[in-house]
């Protein structure tokens, strides 16, 4: 469930299913937020879920291992070179 973004089953998994929508909605409440495939602990960019099926994808594809690293070296370059961290503040315009 929680590799494929499968929220509601997630929170159906839970120990506490009320308690687990309620959290998620208070970090993610926009009704989208329910089908998103990342959520509020790593933003869009870092999703370790969703960079886990990217790579799982570009196997499949026929990318060697080689192919790969490179992707992933160049996604670390430019996380560093923002600065390393997840939350980046936005410009005001």
């Amino acid at each position: 469930a929680r590799v494929e973004f499968r929220w509601q089953d997630q929170f159906e998994l839970s120990i506490d299913p009320e308690t687990a929508r309620a959290y998620h909605d208070e970090t993610l409440p926009a009704p989208a937020a329910k089908t998103a495939h990342f959520c509020s602990m790593c933003g869009p960019k870092f999703c370790s879920m969703e960079i886990t099926q990217q790579v799982r994808e570009m196997a499949e594809a026929g990318e060697s291992i080689e192919e790969i690293q490179e992707g992933l070296d160049a996604q670390s370059a430019a996380f560093r070179a923002a600065g390393g961290t997840v939350y980046v503040e936005e410009e005001v315009r």
